[in-house]
């Protein structure tokens, strides 16, 4: 059976690999991991999950390189190492470590970002000038930070527009599977990049009420509450509604600790973020070694 290609927006949906018994163990345990990450269910909000995601994707990733170093799986890729799926299979390779340094540099950027203006909410006391003038500053970075994560998740939706016609191979089973593997591997890691950027991207939809109907002053188990907002939020759309009310606040004392609180929140998710991200650098980048190693030897 084939792969259906997942599309943008929806669920990330791949009907299982049909395996005849004979099929090396390792089949399986691919099959597995890979079961365990189609039905992982990761959301934008929710940064914890999105590095739980991140940890699973590389255990897969260490399933797939034992299963290319297989005999036949390395057999059947030299064979037919100048058809037109290795070219879809080691484009699609590159543009994800593309994408997963983008992702990776977007997020030190935002790190830094975010450090400098605790750094000033530290230093400074509520109304000051200077300090607000700060806040701004981050704002307008945010709003650059979202246009290049544009960028990125279109590039993902062009991966899948790209690949979503080219045709199975059918003559060789374990060829076919092949493909099949890597195909799916390679929709699995774009969901899970897509988490990450979207979750940086997270904002709310932009007010402009008077000073107290922005933000109601009220507090809930330490969270400043939008008026009529009651969903779970991100770490990003907490900062970010914590320096909103500093802003229309004028920088009144307690809304400048709530943002500090936010603002620390942020970084230690972003950090957490940063760390699995690199580790899926690495292994994106031993796949694609390896991938290159068996079609030219």
């Amino acid at each position: 059976m084939v792969f259906s290609p997942a599309m943008p927006e929806k669920p990330y949906h791949v009907r299982s690999i049909s395996m005849p018994s004979t099929s090396h163990p390792l089949v399986y345990k691919v099959e597995e991991e890979l079961n365990k990450l189609k039905t992982w269910k990761t959301t934008p909000k929710s940064s914890s999950r999105i590095c739980i995601g991140l940890g699973e994707l590389k255990d897969l990733y260490d399933c797939v390189e034992e299963f290319l170093q297989l005999p036949l799986t390395q057999q059947a890729l030299h064979h037919h190492q100048q058809e037109k799926w290795v070219e879809e299979v080691l484009d699609g390779s590159l543009r994800l470590l593309d994408i997963c340094g983008t992702t990776r540099d977007v997020l030190l950027q935002m790190k830094e970002h975010v450090k400098d203006l605790q750094s000033t909410l530290r230093r400074r006391k509520g109304g000051d000038s200077g300090m607000l003038s700060r806040v701004d500053a981050y704002i307008c970075h945010r709003k650059k930070v979202k246009k290049e994560i544009g960028k990125c998740l279109e590039s993902l939706k062009g991966m899948d527009n790209k690949y979503a016609a080219s045709l199975l191979l059918d003559q060789d089973y374990h060829l076919s599977l092949v493909v099949n593997v890597l195909r799916e591997v390679s929709t699995i890691t774009k969901k899970n990049f897509g988490s990450i950027l979207s979750f940086m991207s997270s904002s709310r939809p932009k007010q402009k009420p008077s000073k107290w109907s922005l933000v109601s002053k009220l507090m809930h188990k330490g969270q400043i509450i939008c008026e009529g907002e009651h969903e779970v939020r991100s770490e990003v759309e907490n900062a970010d509604a914590a320096l909103s009310a500093l802003c229309s606040c004028c920088g009144e004392i307690e809304m400048v600790q709530m943002a500090k609180k936010r603002l620390e929140e942020l970084e230690q998710r972003i950090g957490s973020l940063e760390d699995a991200l690199e580790c899926m650098f690495k292994r994106l980048i031993q796949t694609r070694v390896g991938l290159l190693n068996i079609l030219t030897h």
